[in-house]
């Protein structure tokens, strides 16, 4: 019963971090939360800070589950590939070498090229259900545009992306939310199912390479024309498989609370944007700024050091809050509110800072635009349906949004 009890309140937490936010920057130095078991940095100055100093805050367990594995899911994990660092939990010189080739395969160039394909699903997506009249927004689109978008960039075949998709986000629920022990068994099992279809994709690209982020991925982490060796077939899965679920849960996030936001308080932000579409870029920031997808990473510290007064031995964790750093009122007027008309807002740290700022945000950026101008313009009225539930978040700070949206127009 005490387990559970722990999970409610933890879940309650996760699912409104704010006000924990707003005290701790209130607070003289770093508040310490048995929660998250580490120093919370919510202060804007202070997290831009932990993420200039890579070499005092390190990545490497930026990503540690918040549920322990079963015995049974310790089970099946090992059929699988990894786990190998990451792009997300990598420092210094091996950070830089995971980083290079997404650098490239996501430039402004490459995602101005994928946006005509990206459009047009998104135009199929709709069309699937606009002429209904209402739709649970979440399910319909906001969960499938992403995996859709991040599919083509690294070379899937389109009948493989809902079970990538799904695989992503079987991941995501095994090590973030409490299942019993045949559930994670499970979801374990749909986890190496997805990191076998990524390594057929590996030795495929190997021997075939294409114009794909899966194929330049393969030549820029394993040189040469030799066969793959396991090793170099486990860090490849890893990397693809945290490109592909960065790719489509955080951007699925952040379209389904914008949506949500947009839609709330009478729908006045909607009705500003609907009688002037050239709000959208700044919609687009503010809302990023204002319910961030991705509401903190851990850091561990390297060395005894002094952050915001609080001083911090060797091996301390801290939870680096991009959520709350983007409501400082030191930063941002009012910062609680959602404006779409207010101006700063890309000073935000949503897609992150410094080193580990996100590579992927350019194209995120587009896919929420491209989604509110084409609602604009086959939905233009727009609503929270009245009948049905109202929106509730997913209790989890990797990809904060709404469980369901469901809309009439």
């Amino acid at each position: 019963m005490a387990r559970q009890d722990d999970q409610a309140l933890r879940d309650e937490l996760y699912r409104d971090p704010y006000p924990l936010y707003d005290r701790a920057r209130r607070t003289e130095g770093l508040l310490y939360v048995p929660e998250f078991d580490a120093w919370l940095v919510a202060r804007d100055r202070d997290v831009r800070e932990v993420l200039l100093r890579a070499a005092d805050f390190s990545s490497a367990n930026s990503l540690l589950p918040d549920i322990p594995l079963s015995e049974a899911a310790l089970g099946v994990l090992p059929r699988g590939f990894g786990p190998r660092p990451t792009v997300v939990s990598s420092d210094a010189e091996a950070h830089r070498r995971l980083r290079a080739p997404l650098n490239r395969g996501l430039s402004a160039a490459r995602v101005a090229a994928l946006l005509p394909y990206a459009r047009a699903r998104a135009g199929e997506l709709v069309d699937g259900f606009a002429a209904d009249g209402s739709a649970e927004l979440v399910e319909a689109y906001a969960r499938r545009l992403p995996g859709m978008v991040v599919g083509r960039l690294i070379g899937l075949d389109p009948a493989d992306v809902p079970a990538a998709v799904h695989g992503g986000y079987r991941a995501e629920e095994l090590l973030f939310r409490p299942l019993p022990p045949e559930g994670q068994a499970a979801a374990a099992e749909d986890v190496v199912a997805l990191q076998h279809l990524l390594d057929e994709y590996v030795r495929d690209r190997r021997a075939r390479p294409r114009d794909d982020m899966c194929s330049a991925m393969v030549a820029a982490l394993a040189p040469g024309d030799a066969e793959l060796t396991l090793e170099q077939r486990h860090e490849l899965v890893t990397n693809l498989q945290n490109l592909l679920i960065a790719g489509f849960l955080t951007t699925s996030a952040l379209i389904g609370t914008t949506l949500m936001h947009l839609l709330g308080d009478d729908r006045r932000q909607w009705r500003m944007l609907r009688a002037d579409p050239s709000l959208v870029p700044a919609a687009v920031e503010e809302a990023a700024r204002h319910d961030t997808a991705i509401q903190a990473f851990r850091r561990t510290t390297t060395r005894p050091v002094t952050l915001a007064g609080t001083e911090l031995p060797a091996g301390a964790t801290v939870m680096v809050a991009y959520g709350s750093a983007n409501r400082d009122e030191e930063r941002y007027e009012r910062a609680g509110e959602f404006d779409i008309t207010r101006t700063g807002s890309r000073q935000h740290l949503a897609f992150g800072y410094g080193p580990h700022g996100c590579p992927g945000s350019r194209l995120a950026r587009e896919q929420l635009r491209l989604t509110l101008d084409l609602f604009l313009r086959r939905m233009p009225e727009l609503r929270l349906d009245p009948s049905r539930p109202g929106p509730r978040m997913r209790p989890t700070l990797i990809h904060r949004s709404p469980r369901v949206l469901y809309a009439t127009w």
